[in-house]
């Protein structure tokens, strides 16, 4: 009874109404909040905390900057889908959602910005392997057709699997430790009316998730050639994983680019089958499909790459192993 209360003295007020139905259809900053209702960044600020106590609202930091969002679990989940529902139409609403068209467009535009400063490097390196689309493809077809109660994006970057995989899933989080990448994403899935998926600041070694929360999928795509450990990723991903979930890693075979090591930041230059496997027994997961997906004929010779697909579930059978082995 007192956490309804809490919640009905909350959502109770004008201002509030308008923070909540705002924050169910994008993730704001407080600067982009007071910006749309022409309020005062301490009344603003006042109001969200009320929001966020009585668990209407979700906080996630960014660097310096503090986003917020409609909580997607639970009761004041519950609740405030609810009160959206009986919220209908109001002047004041649609002047906000008309403002919220002016944040989109300006984000919209700072990520265009960032992305044709780095596009020349992200297509000198598409260049060289299949095309996104065929890996795509492959993706689709190893991960189940039925829809995904959640699904991780473990080094999101632009959120193309975010978006990619949308229409798959109930709940998606991607996460990423770079603010100008997260931005690109942010702007993407809103574009994409992908609501039901959403982004995170945050260290693939360190994921900051509660221990009540699992996801039934989880994928590296081509991100643990860029990292010192990839060994220790798999791993802290693999704990996140509900009994028979599955994992999916989109990278590199081996090969012998060494600019992209020197010019591009890869830590490594492909990985070989044994290794990832040795991953997988070490993250108590069962390999279950491998995929290899080769340049076009014409693009075969030497200086091009071989993206491989590795998946992997986990079971309780693996699980133990993987504590024997330790």
């Amino acid at each position: 009874m007192e956490t309804l209360l809490t919640m009905l003295r909350a959502a109770g007020d004008r201002t509030r109404l308008r923070l909540l139905i705002l924050l169910h259809e994008a993730e704001l900053t407080v600067s982009e909040l007071t910006q749309i209702l022409g309020q005062s960044q301490p009344r603003v600020s006042r109001h969200l905390k009320l929001l966020c106590d009585a668990g209407l609202l979700e906080r996630f930091k960014e660097g310096s900057w503090v986003f917020y969002r409609a909580a997607d679990r639970g009761r004041g989940a519950d609740f405030g889908r609810f009160l959206l529902d009986l919220a209908g139409r109001d002047e004041a609403v649609a002047s906000d959602r008309r403002q919220l068209g002016s944040v989109r467009a300006a984000r919209a535009a700072a990520a265009a910005a960032f992305f044709k400063t780095n596009a020349a490097e992200w297509e000198r390196i598409r260049s060289l392997h299949a095309p996104d689309q065929e890996v795509e493809a492959a993706i689709l077809r190893l991960l189940p057709a039925a829809p995904v109660e959640s699904l991780l994006d473990a080094g999101t970057g632009t959120g193309r699997m975010l978006e990619l995989l949308a229409p798959r899933v109930r709940r998606g989080v991607g996460v990423d430790v770079s603010p100008e990448m997260l931005a690109i994403a942010r702007d993407r899935l809103e574009r994409a009316r992908a609501n039901h998926c959403q982004v995170r600041l945050a260290d693939i070694h360190r994921l900051p998730f509660p221990p009540d929360l699992a996801f039934d999928v989880a994928l590296f795509h081509q991100v643990l050639h860029y990292l010192d450990d990839p060994q220790a990723a798999v791993m802290e991903v693999a704990r996140l994983l509900k009994p028979g979930g599955r994992l999916l890693i989109a990278d590199f075979a081996p090969h012998d680019l060494e600019f992209l090591r020197s010019e591009l930041a890869h830590r490594r230059l492909g990985f070989p089958d044994r290794e990832v496997e040795s991953w997988f027994a070490a993250a108590g997961l069962e390999p279950v499909a491998s995929e290899a997906i080769a340049p076009a004929t014409d693009k075969a010779s030497s200086g091009k790459l071989t993206v491989k697909i590795w998946m992997a579930t986990k079971s309780a059978l693996a699980d133990a192993r993987a504590k024997e082995a330790a």
